[in-house]
């Protein structure tokens, strides 16, 4: 017996029902992002390696993958990978594209990344991102707008977040003031997985990463930090007091959450925010502000993340250029959206007409039908070939299409179809103009 085929751990097929799910969540993301005037680009699925490396830290660097030359001299080429993530190469596009982009320059991608990570629930090794970005300007009023973005995206899915906020420069104080300001790196590591691991292992890892143990507990009431977002900058900027880049990531804080105060909706949006000190976000082309989006209602990690980076083309060389975007993780999304059960019920299909066929006759007079559906805009199918009723009926039924047009005898003489309800169960007998008035 041959071998089942099988496909790489960490990679999924997806079939009709769950192309329709998130072709959903693609096309409300995409809504979203065009209505703030952001748009769309694509960048290839492999660059060369030293486009990608130094990038992302030092486990990022490690979960890279590389693939092999080929097609092409192998001692001349340089080596590629597949992208880690579209941040990195976006702003690769931008640097060499910049005579032809007109800045703040905004834009949007929806495009599959590669890490090689250890598959788990909700962690995989080939999955969907859904970036936005503007870069060209230093305002924070783009902090504000990926905020309203996610705020938008969740309320139109259904799902309840909470937007988690804090700034690299808080972090980078922090380093500062406990006496480890060449530590940053390690400590920002270190902190970003308090939420995964708790916080005596945390504590573990900072000295394994080399702070002594003065440094670490100089740590823990940054760490352990509790009330208010006022009271938390209050204490906070009582503890960086000494620290001009701590105070600066403190004030550009306190600025985006005026603005996001300033602009609250009436409409209810299921969003809330909250500083979160110990939010790092392990990348290292992060300088300001950081976001992580988490569903409330499932246990499944970041949704969204991202922050401001103020030197990312500048490695390509290009300084002095700033931008700031997040990433919706489309297959996270998915399945927070399953566990909720929040996809509409009219995703389970696309056809909404399927017509029997039984006889040469009813199958001519089905095909004519079908036609004018189509033109009418209705998804439409004709089942190919004369069979038995209940095949015909069960196929509806296996693909969730609401109506059948049952074509024969009486009904073909009159040039009607008896049109079935596959909900209700309901019939009548209708002409061409009355069924595409009713589907419609």
């Amino acid at each position: 017996m041959s071998q089942k085929p099988s496909i790489p751990k960490g990679t999924r097929d997806f079939g009709a029902v769950e192309m329709a799910r998130r072709n959903y969540i693609f096309d409300t993301i995409k809504e979203v992002f065009t209505l703030y005037g952001f748009s769309q680009i694509e960048t290839p699925a492999m660059e060369n390696i030293s486009t990608l490396m130094g990038k992302y830290g030092e486990e990022g660097d490690k979960l890279l993958f590389r693939v092999q030359n080929s097609g092409e001299k192998a001692a001349l080429a340089p080596e590629k990978g597949l992208r880690y993530d579209l941040t990195v190469p976006f702003a690769r596009y931008v640097v060499q594209h910049r005579e032809e982009i007109s800045f703040p320059f905004k834009r949007f991608q929806i495009q599959p990344v590669w890490r090689a990570d250890r598959p788990q629930k909700g962690r995989y090794r080939e999955f969907y991102q859904c970036d936005v970005d503007v870069i060209g300007n230093d305002s924070l009023v783009s902090e504000l707008e990926l905020i309203q973005i996610v705020e938008e995206v969740y309320r139109r899915l259904g799902i309840r977040v909470c937007l988690h906020l804090n700034n690299r420069k808080v972090l980078a104080g922090i380093a500062e003031v406990i006496g480890a300001p060449d530590r940053m790196m390690d400590i920002t590591v270190a902190i970003d997985k308090l939420d995964k691991i708790g916080l005596e292992a945390v504590n573990g890892e900072l000295q394994e990463r080399g702070l002594n143990a003065e440094q670490v507990a100089a740590l823990q009431p940054i760490l352990q930090l509790s009330g208010t977002t006022a009271e938390k900058l209050t204490a906070l900027r009582g503890i960086l007091r000494e620290s001009e880049t701590g105070l600066k990531g403190i004030e550009e804080l306190e600025e985006v959450f005026r603005l996001v105060e300033s602009q609250k909706s009436k409409v209810e949006s299921g969003l809330s925010i909250e500083l979160d000190l110990c939010l790092a976000r392990g990348l290292n082309y992060y300088t300001g502000a950081i976001f992580e989006v988490k569903a409330l209602d499932a246990q499944i990690g970041s949704i969204t993340g991202g922050g401001r980076y103020d030197n990312l083309t500048g490695i390509f060389g290009m300084p002095g250029v700033s931008g700031v975007g997040i990433s919706f993780g489309a297959d996270r999304i998915y399945d927070v959206l399953t566990e909720l059960n929040l996809f509409p019920e009219s995703l389970q299909s696309h056809t909404r007409v399927l017509f029997t066929t039984f006889g040469q006759d009813e199958l001519l007079m089905a095909l004519r039908w079908a036609k004018a559906l189509r033109e009418a805009g209705i998804p439409t199918e004709v089942y190919p070939e004369p069979t038995k009723m209940k095949r015909q009926m069960s196929y509806a039924d296996q693909k969730h299409i609401p109506y059948v047009a049952i074509i024969g005898g009486d009904e073909l003489a009159q040039e009607k179809v008896m049109l079935k309800n596959m909900t209700t169960g309901e019939q009548q007998l209708i002409s061409q103009e009355q069924l595409i008035a009713t589907i419609q």
